[in-house]
């Protein structure tokens, strides 16, 4: 079992035939993901790297029955392409696009209300590195070879931490079940705290490690919800303890304005709540193994 997706989630690619789109459903396909179609409005009717493509989702949804999207969207259309995923009846949607309007986000965020809790689609990103199971499917941007398919579930802001982290753990032969990047903006479509609910949920998870930084109050709500609701070990790594406050680092989310939103602070919020702390990048794998060798003697 994995979170969100598996061999069996039929996919479809919003904005398929652009550069960026076409390389990495391409890099999807060969990683042996469910990819059904794609979307690019205009070229509907077409055939692209062998798949069929549809001027709006909705015409994709009830052609292919797709249930999951990755949108590689200009910034200035994201939002529009989110809200049509949701309206088409789309369960998961990858917003891998960056530069997206936090305007424009409070409006998606806003409209995705009208729906109920079961029937609301799951928004990943933006700005994110999107989601892999290992060796079942892959519904984003990550180099799909240094990921091994295990029993530890990765959530992040930063891809290019989680890449790290996922080599780390194959380099000590510790497996992956699920990796999710809920991206570096400011306002994103699911929190540390709804994957970390999820992890809960999954029986292949037995350890998470949860990869933040500075700015925003997301990982301490995520460390407080798993001090009450969580059975399984988290580990957590907060990047920015040398960072200035009041000045924006990097991501849009990375700037410090508030009591617990330096990493410091994150660091020592988060101990209170019974999280495991990597102290640096360079031994989160080693982290991960150590906690894990430990719940399984047990």
């Amino acid at each position: 079992m994995s979170i969100l997706i598996d061999k069996k989630t039929k996919i479809i690619v919003q904005g398929f035939t652009g550069k960026i789109g076409s390389f990495h459903a391409s890099e999807m396909i060969k990683y042996g993901t469910n990819v059904v179609g794609g979307v690019t409005p205009g070229k509907g009717g077409q055939t692209h790297l062998n798949l069929p493509v549809f001027n709006t989702v909705k015409d994709a949804v009830k052609s292919t029955g797709a249930t999951a999207s990755i949108l590689f969207v200009p910034p200035t259309f994201a939002a529009d392409s989110a809200m049509e995923a949701a309206d088409a009846g789309i369960k998961i949607c990858v917003a891998i696009s960056d530069g997206i309007p936090s305007h424009d986000m409070i409006k998606v965020k806003r409209y995705m209300r009208r729906y109920l809790k079961k029937e609301k689609m799951i928004l990943i990103g933006p700005n994110c590195a999107g989601v892999i199971s290992p060796g079942k499917a892959l519904l984003g941007i990550m180099p799909g070879h240094i990921y091994l398919q295990g029993e530890v579930g990765i959530v992040g802001r930063s891809g290019t931490l989680g890449y790290e982290a996922a080599q780390q753990m194959k380099n000590l032969n510790v497996g992956i079940s699920t990796s999710v990047g809920i991206g570096g903006d400011p306002i994103n479509g699911s929190s540390f705290k709804d994957i970390l609910e999820k992890f809960e949920q999954d029986d292949q998870t037995k350890v998470i490690l949860m990869i933040g930084e500075i700015g925003g109050p997301q990982e301490v709500e995520a460390g407080k919800f798993a001090k009450e609701n969580m059975s399984k070990p988290v580990i957590a790594y907060i990047a920015g303890l040398t960072a200035p406050k009041g000045r924006v680092m990097g991501h849009a989310g990375a700037i410090v304005s508030a009591y617990g939103e330096s990493a410091v602070e994150k660091v020592e919020l988060l101990k209170e709540c019974g999280i495991k702390i990597s102290k640096n990048p360079s031994i989160m794998g080693e982290t991960v193994k150590q906690v894990l060798d430990g719940d399984k003697s047990k």
